[in-house]
């Protein structure tokens, strides 16, 4: 799926004070008929589509917690959210000038939206609200203008672009956060059970397990040891 393959001109986007890759996913994702920079309920949206508003979050969710729960009174809300599985890192001068061009070594993947969704994971729970992930190729420009994070060698990151889009994830509802958890993983389990099930660090998958026990889908059931053990709460989930 190649970004801009959605046959929506460029000129229909309103791009003013908006980053590459929040306009490049909106031309990617709207349709004939769609709404775009709709003023709906009091706010402005991405894309109305009949009655579904879709906002396309490439930053902190919690920026639009307050949006989000007021549109979801009256609406479907689809949030939608992309994860570079793949990027290219472009260094360029302060006159614009290409430095380098190289591949990051860092590959996300959908569990990344735990970092966002932990900050309301209820949200999941309304049922109005669906949650996309986009796994998606992009280039992030950095300018070596010494104002960046010591982490970057002082670059500072002026936009990200979307190279393609290469799959989509749906959560419709709470039961959709199990998919997650790998049929390997038996229950009950730790943590450390679910991070090596995973293949990921102990922390960051404990940023899942929250999510999906607020969400409603995991269980307590006691303890290994210094560890919480969780089951998967397969009849109870919303």
């Amino acid at each position: 799926m190649r970004a801009g393959s959605d046959g929506v001109t460029p000129q229909s986007i309103g791009t003013y004070q908006e980053k590459s890759l929040h306009a490049a996913v909106k031309r990617w994702y709207a349709r004939e008929g769609d709404v775009l920079e709709a003023q709906v309920q009091g706010f402005q949206v991405d894309i109305l589509r009949g009655r579904t508003a879709l906002e396309i979050q490439t930053r902190s969710f919690y920026a639009i917690k307050k949006k989000l729960y007021a549109l979801l009174t009256e609406r479907p809300v689809r949030l939608v959210y992309p994860v570079a599985t793949e990027r290219t890192l472009t260094r360029i001068s302060t006159e614009g000038e290409v430095l380098s061009r190289r591949r990051s070594p860092k590959r996300g993947c959908v569990l990344d939206v735990c970092d966002e969704l932990l900050r309301f994971p209820e949200i999941l729970q309304h049922p109005n609200f669906t949650l996309e992930v986009l796994l998606v190729r992009d280039e992030e420009i950095r300018c070596e203008d010494g104002r960046g994070s010591w982490r970057r060698k002082g670059a500072s990151i002026l936009d990200r672009k979307l190279l393609e889009v290469l799959e989509r994830r749906c959560f419709e509802n709470p039961s959709d956060l199990l998919s997650l958890l790998p049929d390997s993983l038996s229950d009950p389990f730790t943590s450390r059970d679910a991070a090596e099930a995973l293949g990921k660090p102990v922390w960051q998958t404990r940023k899942v397990l929250y999510c999906l026990k607020k969400a409603g889908c995991l269980d307590e059931v006691g303890r290994d040891g210094r560890m919480l053990l969780y089951q998967r709460a397969s009849g109870n989930c919303p």
